[in-house]
């Protein structure tokens, strides 16, 4: 994406639906992990830290509503489940990596300005 192409501010109500998504406690950790390989459900719980059965069901399935992940059942006896990214979720992979790459790398601006932040407004409060 072309950085110096300004985003109309009429899309960004949209923009923001996708990246509630991805930026949801689950999506990324699952789209980060299906990155990698296709996983079988109880592989990608392993992967998946602290996700419960429940949890990592109901992911899978707004990220399969989404497109972003395909379910192929295999014929097997006891029949198994692959979970993989699509086409789509492998383009949106890339620029989820990036974003993660980026908060990690500047979390701890985030946090010194957070405390800068509330130290001017919390003493402006205990003034007023």
């Amino acid at each position: 994406m072309d950085v110096s192409t300004p985003i109309d501010t009429r899309n960004c109500g949209r923009v923001s639906e996708i990246l509630n998504r991805v930026g949801d406690k689950w999506s990324m950790q699952v789209i980060v992990v299906l990155r990698e390989q296709p996983r079988r459900f109880n592989d990608l719980r392993r992967q998946v830290n602290g996700i419960s059965q429940q949890m990592l069901t109901r992911t899978l399935k707004l990220l399969e509503r989404d497109g972003l992940v395909e379910r192929t059942v295999r014929s097997t006896s006891p029949p198994q489940v692959d979970y993989a990214l699509t086409a789509f979720g492998r383009s949106l992979a890339e620029p989820v990596r990036a974003l993660a790459q980026w908060a990690l790398a500047n979390l701890d601006v985030l946090y010194d300005n957070r405390q800068r932040y509330d130290a001017v407004n919390d003493a402006q409060e205990e003034v007023s």
